[in-house]
């Protein structure tokens, strides 16, 4: 079933690339396995997955010693301060820096261990109360205030569109969202690339990629419902 599920959302991810006359190599999908027993990890990783994506930072410290070492680790969601140390050394990226408190802690954990960490800043789109990130008129100083630290570096943009049954009405943040990246990639800022957009998920990749995605997050689309059954359960990613 899964490599099934898979090998659907592959369909879809190059028809959407075509659609918007992109190449389908400009586009990552991340399995997004949060809750997901490391079993069905592996079965996705021997469809041919390697970047998976994982919203709390214990999930990743207890599977990343079960699974093959050329897996990407990316952590997608909110992250406290105090649990950076557990993760610093596995994630390739940080999709999810909406404080200058949570981006100077990343970066002295980084630098701790010598490495340079790839970091998104997490950008509320829609002005949504329950979600974090910063409104999108702070991003460009943002980034700004951020690309000082030596230790990270600001690959671009993250968001978490609005919940809706109807796609076509995130069209728009995705859309502000590319603008936002470009604006800023063209200010030239030093230690600041913007080439990464990781936005969309399993009810709206294709609007994002049609809209510029790099980065899409897809992980009901791929395993199923969550797995725990307290986990929320609205099927948003």
């Amino acid at each position: 079933m899964l490599k099934d599920n898979l090998a659907s959302v592959e369909q879809r991810v190059a028809e959407a690339c075509k659609r918007a006359g992109r190449s389908r190599d400009e586009v990552t999908l991340i399995a997004v396995s949060k809750t997901k027993p490391v079993e069905m990890l592996s079965e996705v990783y021997d469809a041919g997955v390697r970047d998976f994506g994982e919203n709390k930072p214990q999930e990743i410290r207890e599977k990343y010693p079960q699974l093959p070492e050329d897996i990407r680790w990316h952590m997608i969601g909110h992250l406290q301060r105090n649990k950076i140390k557990y993760i610093i050394d596995k994630v390739c990226m940080i999709h999810s820096v909406d404080s200058v408190r949570l981006a100077q802690a990343i970066d002295e954990a980084a630098g701790k261990i010598g490495i340079v960490m790839p970091v998104l800043v997490e950008v509320n789109v829609a002005g949504e109360e329950s979600k974090s990130g910063i409104r999108p008129e702070e991003a460009e100083n943002f980034v700004r205030e951020i690309s000082v630290f030596p230790n990270i570096h600001v690959e671009g943009l993250m968001t978490i569109a609005p919940f809706t049954e109807n796609p076509e009405e995130n069209r728009p943040y995705f859309r502000n969202l590319c603008k936002l990246c470009v604006d800023i990639k063209e200010k030239n800022i030093d230690n600041v690339n913007m080439c990464s957009l990781s936005m969309g998920m399993t009810g709206d990749f294709e609007i994002a990629i049609e809209e510029g995605a790099t980065m899409v997050r897809v992980g009901t689309g791929i395993f199923g419902e969550r797995y725990y059954p307290h986990a929320e359960a609205d099927g948003r990613l």
